[in-house]
């Protein structure tokens, strides 16, 4: 299990990251890209990966790790569900979201 002190000690760690607000949830940025944002009420944190790291990630177990059930999903948007995972896979996770909205086009 994960807290909320635990996923914000976690993203904001990465350079140039800064928390904001997100509409209903909390967003954690790096130059203006999102690469996750939480809602609190749900304990989800929901991360922007590419699509090979998302089916990675969504084969360890779908109760916890899953795409977003919409077009923000086949976009990479994937859910954590904070109650159920290890920090060292969310920690994991951040990084590979974090690296995804940084790398070079």
């Amino acid at each position: 299990m994960v807290t909320e002190e635990t996923l914000r000690a976690l993203a904001l760690s990465f350079p140039d990251t800064v928390e904001q607000p997100h509409f209903e949830k909390t967003s954690f940025r790096t130059k203006k890209k999102i690469f996750a944002t939480y809602a609190a009420l749900d304990k989800r944190v929901c991360l922007k990966l590419s699509e090979i790291d998302q089916s990675v990630f969504c084969s360890f177990d779908k109760s916890i790790v899953y795409p977003v059930p919409n077009k923000w999903g086949k976009q990479g948007w994937t859910l954590f569900e904070l109650t159920l995972i290890e920090k060292e896979m969310l920690a994991d996770a951040l990084a590979t979201a974090y690296k995804e909205v940084t790398k070079k086009k």
